[in-house]
């Protein structure tokens, strides 16, 4: 009887998962695995947040496959290590998994693809399992590109290829009774979490992708910016977990049409753009994919506004609404990171790794590929360096925020403050200043980007 071990890491789900549909196929039986790599953990990468959703995950994958006569396997240890043990448990003949995308990730199939060998197992990693299409997929013409640098002719390419076929749900999934499972961990044992933070898991997925695609995809394109209405898909943490399929949302979105569901499936594809990147430039998670030779402020000052940006204290009210909505709920409205990457790196001049490493500590969809990329991308240190884009707060406010509702939400000290003058509270006569429990700007916007700009003058 054959027996095949599927690897989940960032793709729990039971639709759509082309590493499980290979395994059945080839195999009698198959040990659905998912291993606590002590690594992550090691790294700073297992946060409250993270740690929490992956549980609601985790629990929803195991109530799926046991439904379907199986079960998932829980290990803790060193990924490697935990795979052969269950291969030499189970007598598995092969492993599947979905191919990674960090520098990480690619080592670590490595280096199980050579312990397995010494087994007799074999490995599969498959593609367009994380991403719609896979890193390495689509290359530039010219000689030596090994990635996509630039995105309108990445999306050209990605748009005109034709998507891999989505793959249903198996029927049934028979585990081998005898292999050991750790307790699974518990959202409730999670201590530090945003009060806020959205459940996770596939059948929540799947209710959320369904409702998007029924009442708020035909209104994206007009309203994704718009910071109160709240109009983007809150499908990233989702597709960050792989408890959604991006071929398969994709297909969805297609398929009901229109121009939000074409601005919708860009969205897919900018993830994968930056993704590719990654993938081809790895150290690109932590050093300038362009460097511009920036010197970043330091000392007590730079690190006090530091301080103040994340606490939500910065003086500028928008800024401080979506960096006190990053705390609460785990999660910021895609306008807001732009607007808080925007005035830490370019307003601050505050190293972009600091923020990146912020919103990691936080942010429930937080990955390497779209946080670091997305950050150097605003910083302007990655695909694109064009230093005129340094975003106004009190511009972006009022454009993106007019009535002022979103800062009134999470800015409430401010919530007696009618639009426009909530977005400049400093220009308040001083005694009705006084009446508002809010902090002055730190820092003056004219005089920061006269600075950044001297800064990438003369670096």
């Amino acid at each position: 009887m054959k027996t095949a071990v599927v690897l989940y890491t960032s793709d729990l789900r039971v639709h759509d998962h082309p590493p499980l549909r290979a395994a059945l196929a080839a195999c009698d039986r198959v040990v659905p695995l998912f291993v606590r790599d002590r690594a992550v953990e090691r790294a700073g990468f297992a946060v409250p947040n993270r740690l929490a959703f992956l549980a609601d995950c985790l629990a929803d994958l195991d109530a799926s496959l046991r439904g379907r006569g199986g079960r998932l396997v829980l290990r803790s240890g060193e990924v490697v290590d935990e795979v052969c043990a269950v291969v030499r448990e189970a007598g598995a003949g092969e492993v599947h998994l979905a191919a990674g995308v960090s520098g990480y990730a690619q080592a670590r199939e490595r280096r199980l693809r050579e312990a397995l060998r010494s087994q007799g197992c074999a490995l599969h990693a498959h593609d367009a399992v994380v991403t719609a299409v896979a890193p390495g997929a689509l290359l530039p013409g010219g000689r030596g590109s090994d990635h996509f640098a630039v995105f309108t002719p990445y999306l050209r390419r990605w748009s005109a290829l034709p998507p891999r076929p989505v793959a249903g749900a198996p029927r049934a999934v028979r585990v081998p009774e005898d292999i050991g499972s750790e307790e699974p961990p518990r959202r409730s044992r999670v201590t530090g979490t945003s009060p806020g933070l959205a459940p996770g898991g596939e059948g929540e997925a799947r209710r959320l992708l369904t409702r998007w695609l029924r009442s708020g995809i035909a209104r994206y394109e007009d309203a994704h910016d718009d910071l109160a209405a709240d109009a983007t898909s809150r499908l990233s943490p989702h597709l960050h977990f792989g408890t959604l399929s991006p071929v398969e949302a994709a297909e969805r979105a297609r398929t009901a049409g229109g121009p939000g569901a074409e601005a919708f499936v860009r969205q897919l594809c900018w993830r994968d753009f930056h993704h590719q990147v990654l993938a081809a430039r790895p150290a690109a998670a932590a050093r300038d994919y362009r460097a511009r030779h920036d010197r970043w402020r330091t000392g007590r000052a730079a690190e006090e506004e530091v301080l103040a940006w994340k606490e939500g204290r910065t003086g500028y009210p928008v800024v401080d609404a979506a960096m006190r909505q990053l705390r609460h709920e785990g999660w910021m409205h895609n306008r807001g990171r732009l607007l808080a990457a925007s005035f830490l790196a370019k307003t601050l001049y505050a190293d972009w790794r600091t923020g990146a490493r912020h919103f990691l500590d936080l942010l429930v969809d937080g990955d390497l590929a779209n946080n670091q990329l997305n950050w150097q991308w605003m910083a302007g240190t990655g695909t694109d360096t064009r230093p005129n884009r340094v975003l106004n707060p009190v511009r972006q406010g009022l454009r993106y925020d007019p009535d002022g509702r979103y800062v009134h939400r999470w800015v409430p000290e401010l919530a007696g403050l009618a639009a426009p003058r909530v977005h400049e509270p400093w220009r308040l006569p001083a005694a009705e200043r006084a009446r508002y429990d809010y902090p002055a700007p730190v820092v003056d916007l004219s005089e920061a980007q006269a600075r950044f700009q001297e800064a990438r003058r003369h670096p």
